[in-house]
């Protein structure tokens, strides 16, 4: 029903944001990666999801398509609500997620919060054909899984060596290389 929304910024929660158009503020829950990004009175632009309950319509919001297309799948899955498919889409970035569940990675999936051994299962076992390319074309998620594990062991938490190797994972390198430069991006945070 309402597919797009394009405004500006008039304030943030937690978990959410209120965005304007023309006199009209709509409630968007949407990533934490995107609300940092996001500036009160700055524009914003969101491919949305209403989800429709008995007490509430509520608009979850991405600022990329693939991410959309990532929750709308994961919310076809039985037992995964919006909000747990916000939880998934918001600890990783669509193609790592995607890798994940196409090569049948239980460990990855496991590691996000809220889903548990049963649940990753029920993810691969429904999305793993509609998702099988993404297996063939990327081999590279051991690699991102060690960085994880490596980034955890030098004492970042699981959250910030996430979030360090999201804003990489579209490069196709080592390991090493990857916690290499999640170190220079998590130096430069602090």
């Amino acid at each position: 029903m309402i597919s797009y929304l394009n405004g500006k910024i008039v304030e943030k929660g937690l978990k959410y944001c209120i965005l304007d158009i023309n006199g009209l503020g709509y409630k968007v829950y949407t990533t934490d990666e995107v609300l940092r990004t996001l500036r009160d009175g700055g524009p914003a632009t969101f491919w949305t999801h209403l989800a429709v309950r008995e007490d509430a319509l509520d608009i979850y919001g991405f600022v990329e398509k693939d991410s959309l297309d990532l929750f709308t799948l994961l919310i076809n899955v039985s037992g995964i609500g919006p909000k747990t498919a916000m939880g998934i889409v918001n600890v990783s970035n669509p193609l790592t997620l995607r890798r994940a569940v196409s090569s049948g990675d239980l460990a990855y999936l496991t590691k996000v919060s809220g889903i548990g051994r049963k649940l990753a299962e029920k993810i691969i076992l429904e999305l793993r054909e509609k998702l099988a390319d993404y297996g063939e074309e990327h081999e590279d998620l051991k690699g991102e899984t060690d960085a994880l594990e490596a980034l955890k062991s030098l004492g970042y938490s699981e959250r910030e060596s996430r979030d360090a190797l999201k804003k990489i994972s579209g490069e196709n390198i080592s390991a090493g290389d990857k916690v290499k430069k999640a170190l220079k991006i998590l130096g430069t945070a602090k």
